[in-house]
């Protein structure tokens, strides 16, 4: 079971993410409650070990501001997150970055490898909204290899989500905080002791 703690922004939450045996920690770099800078990230990131992949979160932004926010933090993979194409995709293979593609459940071509990446992250119609959805719908959808589920998650939650979904990685953000942004070192342990549990 793959487990990403994503929307980090000190050194103490990512150190309790490591210990807890994340793999995967992101760290957001455009518009949000969670948003750090790039130099920031870079700071965090020096931090993690090779085996955990430090992932760059990027909403809303053109793929050339992208290529600019990323290029010197030295994370090593890029999520797009939203309604980015093919085109977007295509347009930052080149940087080297494991490419996340995280979108809703609705969107079409809901399949990994569809754009390009190297992993999809299925979410809600509202990412961040930390609102639960019928997660049961995905388990027949043919999603591929890959794939991993947001949205709604939390430590009492994410069994019941990965068993319905049939999910092989979860990725959380609102549902490990103890307020909006505020991460909590307690929740991010609970929520990946729990996933390990179920996975």
């Amino acid at each position: 079971m793959f487990v990403k703690i994503c929307g980090l922004s000190t050194a103490e939450t990512v150190a309790t993410a490591v210990d807890a045996g994340a793999d995967a920690v992101g760290f957001v770099l455009t518009r949000s409650p969670r948003q750090v800078t790039p130099d920031t990230a870079r700071r965090l990131a020096t931090a993690v070990p090779s085996h955990v992949l430090t992932v760059a979160v990027v909403a809303g932004a053109d793929v050339a501001a992208v290529r600019d926010l990323v290029r010197d933090t030295g994370l090593r993979a890029l999520q797009l997150h939203g309604d980015y194409s093919r085109a977007d995709f295509d347009a930052v293979a080149d940087l080297g970055l494991t490419l996340v593609r995280a979108t809703s459940y609705e969107a079409p071509d809901l399949r990994t490898g569809a754009y390009g990446e190297d992993l999809l992250l299925v979410d809600a119609t509202e990412p961040g909204s930390g609102g639960a959805w019928d997660y049961a719908m995905l388990r027949e959808r043919g999603l591929g290899d890959g794939w991993i589920l947001a949205g709604g998650l939390s430590a009492d939650t994410v069994a019941d989500a990965i068993r319905q979904s049939g999910a092989g990685g979860v990725d959380v953000s609102s549902g490990v905080e103890s307020a909006r942004g505020v991460k909590s070192e307690a929740l991010i342990r609970e929520f990946i002791a729990a996933a390990r549990k179920a996975g």
